[in-house]
């Protein structure tokens, strides 16, 4: 367990160092893509559209940069086993610990991020929660556990079915329009409710967006995450354990 510990210590540090070498702008690159989107989407939808909402920018930040971790974490999930196969095919080591540490480096920029949305929460005069003690750290678990869970099955199977990359891609953007990232639980008809909670991210942003912005926690939307959670994490290492003997092989 602590060789495990160390591995993905020391591959994490490896995927900071990467990410942001030779780059001037640094951790603003972290931000800078959920505020854009944000911006984007309040023009579109409450200047243009007029939607009906207040402290809309916020209702977005709250669910912006929740996304963006998964999202990030989806994209690069299947090329973890790839970008690493010289290392796969001479070095006998828990290949599992390279998807940690691709999840713990955008865990870590959704972390660091967090101010920033504390920041438009006292700017749209809310303040802080003592839910927030609990609620983040929850939350947080819960999506690291799906996003692990989901990125090791992509990871695995991606290097004997090359068109899952793409089929990632397609997946991801379909995702985020069928997830209440950018409209609410609320506006969703209630006869489609049901089948927008069968989308594993739907529970969670919501659930995010509701700490964030009102410092409550609905149970039964947390426990719904957690149960998603915890059948991505199993499933995807069931997968991962009946193809690694083979990634040698196929890279």
């Amino acid at each position: 367990m602590r060789y495990f510990i160390d591995l993905t210590t020391v591959l994490t540090q490896k995927e900071l160092k990467v990410r942001y070498k030779n780059s001037f702008f640094g951790y603003l690159w972290s931000i800078a893509h959920p505020l854009a989107f944000a911006a984007v989407f309040f023009v579109a939808f409450k200047v243009i559209m007029r939607v009906q909402m207040e402290d809309y920018v916020l209702f977005l930040i709250a669910g912006l940069f929740p996304w963006q971790w998964f999202s990030n974490s989806a994209g690069i999930s299947p090329h973890i086993f790839l970008g690493n196969a010289s290392i796969i095919k001479k070095v006998n080591f828990e290949r599992s610990a390279g998807v940690l540490a691709a999840v713990l480096n955008e865990t870590i920029h959704f972390a660091v991020s967090i101010p920033v949305i504390v920041f438009f929460v006292y700017y749209y005069g809310r303040g802080a929660h003592a839910s927030w003690l609990y609620g983040i750290p929850l939350l947080m678990l819960v999506q690291f556990m799906l996003t692990c869970g989901l990125a090791l099955a992509v990871a695995s199977v991606n290097l004997f079915f090359r068109d899952l990359e793409r089929i990632a891609v397609i997946t991801v953007s379909m995702l985020f329009y069928f997830t209440p990232v950018i409209y609410s639980l609320d506006m969703v008809p209630p006869q489609y409710r049901a089948l927008v909670n069968l989308n594993p991210l739907a529970p969670l942003m919501a659930s995010w967006r509701s700490l964030f912005m009102y410092g409550t926690l609905d149970a039964g939307l947390v426990a719904l995450s957690a149960v998603y959670a915890a059948a991505a994490l199993a499933g995807g290492y069931l997968v991962y354990r009946k193809l690694v003997w083979k990634f040698a092989e196929v890279l």
